[in-house]
């Protein structure tokens, strides 16, 4: 009688707590399947217009991001918060505006009312990186994410405190140099391990306005840096997809960012292109300005404005060659994904940082409050997806990426240090069709603020007095290279939009 009770409570007591076991598994793997849902690729590219295959450019080669945008969803109508890479990358990955955090300046990050505390905060997460790494995540990064090629904080000549630029954000900093030997002479690279930055020391040196504006040699995609951070991101995504833990891996290509340099493969791919010129007329606004970081470099042209048609075709030759290149770059990682399986559970995202003028309103270069400064590449493919390869009109912000990669993962740790300045649009994930939101802001220092929205693009400059002077407004429905200034005429729409800058 006693064996038999005896027996009784171990059966009842290994019974329950087998079962206890048992549950406590199958919540667990609920958890998981609701939390951490998606691994995430994060694809930066720096200067990159949308001017490619995808987005209607038929004179640009770029199969690769094509075939992504046929398998995702492209975004006509997305813009940055600041046309200069620091302060822009700083407002996609704190998801906060400019004027919500004074991140202006390509310093954002380590300088300033903005810049991020190195220490680990309960009061959340500063940037995205660092949320999916306290939501368990295996964070990685290789290239140019942050401001810093490597995403450690040191000056153009490789002096400084090699800090991290997101602080509790990777886990991995994973940066080829090649024999460039640190970061910012490889970004400025040149053939050979010759560099913007390595041969003069600092930036101020009066020797770098000899350095070539572009350069085509005959070397293979890995003898160049972007060719290297695709072998390194490629080497990296093979161990991460053979991990169960969840992936960030995040892939911030140089190119087509000056000096525009390729090998001459991709060179040449151009010899038989007609390639577009820009309207030769200057439009009258005041947001211009002289294309110092272009006219930097040395080229095979004078300093003149509107450059000779066969000096912009060269160049914007030169820059379409360097988009072909990262676009094979690009396809060599995805490629990679695909071949692991676990593009089934991954989410790849494709955002350029701003874009870039090559000729409009005869501006070279970026740092303006126009549309060709302002609108960039945005190509988000989620898994299973409706309706993939159908582009949307829908208007969002790369403020709005952070909480959209939030909604989307569902990671476990979602507490932030500061209140989003974005939404999420994973409707437009959903419905290509919506509209989504109202408007888009963006900001050229402190002083100089502009509004976009699906109609209307408005600037204005902020005085002293903290009144709104030289107004420019263009309807794009009618102007959208934005050449007619029609704020004298449009006072009833200038003043509505004012408020809603306001």
């Amino acid at each position: 009688m006693m064996l038999s009770k005896l027996f009784l409570f171990h059966f009842v007591f290994w019974t329950t707590l087998l079962t206890l076991i048992f549950v406590a598994n199958i919540r667990a793997a609920e958890t998981r399947s609701t939390n951490n849902r998606y691994n995430i690729l994060f694809i930066a590219v720096d200067d990159l217009r949308p001017e490619l295959g995808c987005y209607g450019a038929d004179h640009i080669r770029s199969p690769n991001i094509d075939r992504l945008s046929a398998a995702g969803r492209r975004f006509s109508h997305h813009y940055v918060q600041v046309p200069t890479c620091g302060a822009s990358r700083y407002a996609l990955l704190t998801g906060r505006r400019a004027s919500e955090s004074n991140g202006y300046s390509n310093y954002s990050f380590s300088q300033g009312k903005s810049a991020l505390k190195q220490e680990i905060s309960e009061n959340g997460a500063q940037t995205f990186p660092e949320l999916f790494r306290r939501s368990g995540y295996h964070t990685a990064m290789i290239g140019k994410i942050s401001h810093q090629p490597d995403g450690r904080v040191y000056n153009y000549n490789g002096t400084g405190d090699g800090l991290p630029e997101l602080p509790n954000a990777w886990d991995e900093l994973l940066t080829p140099y090649g024999s460039w030997k640190y970061s910012w002479a490889t970004f400025f690279a040149y053939a050979d391990g010759y560099s913007r930055e390595s041969t003069t020391g600092t930036q101020k040196n009066p020797l770098l306005y000899r350095n070539l504006l572009y350069q085509n040699p005959d070397v293979s995609d890995q003898e160049l840096p972007d060719g290297m951070m695709a072998d390194q991101a490629i080497k990296t995504l093979n161990r991460l997809t053979g991990s169960e833990k969840p992936f960030f891996l995040a892939v911030g290509f140089y190119k087509p960012h000056l000096p525009f340099v390729s090998p001459k493969k991709y060179w040449d791919m151009y010899e038989n292109i007609e390639i577009p010129l820009p309207p030769k007329e200057k439009p009258e606004t005041v947001y211009g300005h002289k294309s110092g970081e272009f006219f930097r470099y040395q080229a095979s042209f004078p300093k003149q404005v509107p450059l000779s048609p066969s000096d912009t075709k060269n160049v914007k030759r030169a820059y379409a060659a360097c988009v072909s290149y990262v676009d094979a770059q690009i396809g060599r990682v995805l490629d990679t994904l695909k071949k692991s399986g676990k593009d089934r559970q991954t989410i790849v995202v494709l955002w350029g940082d701003h874009g870039w003028h090559l000729g409009e309103h005869q501006v070279w270069g970026k740092q303006t409050p126009l549309e060709p400064a302002l609108r960039s590449p945005l190509i988000i493919s989620v898994p299973d997806m409706n309706q993939p390869g159908v582009a949307t009109e829908a208007l969002v912000e790369s403020v709005d990426i952070f909480p959209t990669l939030v909604d989307l993962c569902q990671p476990s740790y979602r507490k932030t240090q500061y209140q989003q300045g974005g939404q999420s649009f994973t409707a437009v994930l959903n419905d290509p069709g919506l509209n989504g939101k109202e408007s888009a802001f963006g900001y050229v220092g402190a002083n100089v603020q502009t509004l976009r929205t699906p109609e209307y693009r408005l600037i204005v400059r902020k005085n002293a007095e903290n009144r709104f002077t030289n107004i420019e407004l263009y309807d794009h429905r009618n102007d959208p290279g934005e050449t007619k200034n029609i704020a004298p005429q449009q006072v009833d729409q200038v003043e509505q939009l004012l408020e809603k800058l306001k």
